[in-house]
C-alpha cells in the first residue's frame, strides 16, 4: 500500500466580518447596525478580504501532491489530526494556543496575515515563506522551538492541556475555596499546603507568562524566571484572602519535578479550564483533586 502524501492542515478563526454576518444574517443589516452607532462596515470588510487573500495565497503554496484540510477554531475538538500532518495557523498568536492542546509532535507553522495588527510572537512567518517551510518541515530541515505546555489531571482521569495557562477557580470568578499543596506525589510526601479563599489561581508556561500571568506578576510583584522552552511552569494565586480558616503564604512558585495539587472546597461553580476557553471546562466540585505540572508533550513551533 502506498504511503499517504503529507497533509497541510490550515487552522483559522472567523473574521470580525463573518461574526457580524452570523449575528445579523445579512451584510445590509450588519452595516445598518454599525452605522446606527456611528461606525462603518468598510474597514471590517477590508480586513476580512485581506485575510482571505492571505489564506488563499497560503493554500496555493502547498505542494501540488500534498493533501489539504481547513478547520475553524470552533471545530478543533472534533477534528482528527494525523501524526504526519503539518499544521498551519493563519491568524493571531492565540490561534497557536487554541490548536496546541490537540496535537502531539506535529510541526506548527504560524502565518501572520496582518503584521500591522498582530504582534506575531508565535505566528512569525510571512505567507511568502510558507511554500519553503512546508516541505522543509516534513524533511526535518527547519528550526523548531519546543515550547513547554501545562497539564491538569482531575481525579487521575480527566485531562486538560494548555500552551498558556490552566485556570482553577469559580466559573463566575467570585471567591473560590480550595486547598493548595506543593510537593511530591502522595499525601504523606507533600511538603507545603494551606486552605485558600481567592479569585482562583493560574498555572502558566513560559509562553503564557507573557500574557495573563504577566498582569498578575506586575500587579503583585511576584515575578518568576520562566523561559518558554524550560520544562517548568509557574503558579500565581489571584487575590488570596486571609482569615481564621484561610492563609496566603503560597501565592506564587515555580513547578518542575514537584506537581501542584489543588483540592476543591466548592459545592458549586468550581471549574478548571485551559487557555482562556471558559466554555470548555472540567467541573471542579467539592472533594475533586487536580494535579498540575509541566506536560510530557510540547508545542513544536516552526520558527524558520
Amino acid at each position: 500500500m502506498a504511503a499517504l502524501t503529507p497533509r497541510a492542515v490550515f487552522v483559522t478563526r472567523e473574521t470580525d466580518y463573518e461574526l457580524l454576518i452570523a449575528r445579523h444574517a445579512t451584510r445590509g443589516q450588519a452595516r445598518f447596525f454599525l452605522e446606527s452607532r456611528g461606525q462603518g462596515l468598510a474597514a471590517v470588510e477590508a480586513r476580512h478580504e485581506r485575510f482571505h487573500a492571505v489564506l488563499a495565497r497560503a493554500r496555493a503554496g502547498v505542494p501540488a501532491e500534498w493533501r489539504q484540510a481547513l478547520v475553524r477554531r470552533a471545530d478543533l475538538d472534533r477534528f482528527l489530526f494525523g501524526p504526519d500532518d503539518v499544521v498551519v495557523a493563519v491568524g493571531q498568536d492565540g490561534l497557536i494556543a487554541n490548536v496546541a492542546k490537540y496535537l502531539g509532535a506535529q510541526p506548527v507553522i504560524g502565518v501572520n496575515p496582518a503584521p500591522d495588527l498582530y504582534d506575531g510572537v508565535l505566528v512569525r512567518n510571512p505567507v511568502e515563506r510558507l511554500s519553503r517551510l512546508l516541505p522543509a518541515s516534513v524533511a526535518g530541515d527547519v528550526a523548531v522551538e519546543r515550547r513547554t505546555m501545562v497539564e491538569a489531571v482531575i481525579d487521575g482521569t480527566e485531562r486538560l492541556f494548555a500552551l498558556n495557562e490552566i485556570f482553577v477557580g469559580h466559573r463566575s470568578h467570585q471567591s473560590a475555596r480550595y486547598r493548595i499543596e506543593v510537593g511530591q506525589e502522595g499525601m504523606e510526601a507533600r511538603e507545603e499546603g494551606e486552605e485558600h479563599s481567592s479569585s482562583g489561581l493560574i498555572v502558566a508556561s513560559g509562553t503564557g507568562a507573557t500574557g495573563w500571568a504577566r498582569s498578575i506578576r506586575e500587579a503583585t510583584g511576584l515575578d518568576l524566571s520562566l523561559a518558554p522552552g524550560e520544562r517548568a511552569v509557574g503558579y500565581w494565586v489571584r487575590e488570596p484572602f486571609p482569615s481564621v480558616a484561610t492563609a496566603t503564604r503560597l501565592r506564587a512558585g515555580k513547578i518542575t519535578d514537584t506537581p501542584l495539587h489543588v483540592t476543591s472546597r466548592m459545592n458549586e461553580g468550581g471549574v478548571v479550564f485551559a487557555d482562556g476557553i471558559e466554555q470548555d471546562f472540567l467541573g471542579f466540585g467539592w472533594g475533586r483533586q487536580v494535579r498540575i505540572a509541566p506536560a510530557e508533550r510540547a508545542l513544536h513551533l516552526v520558527t524558520g
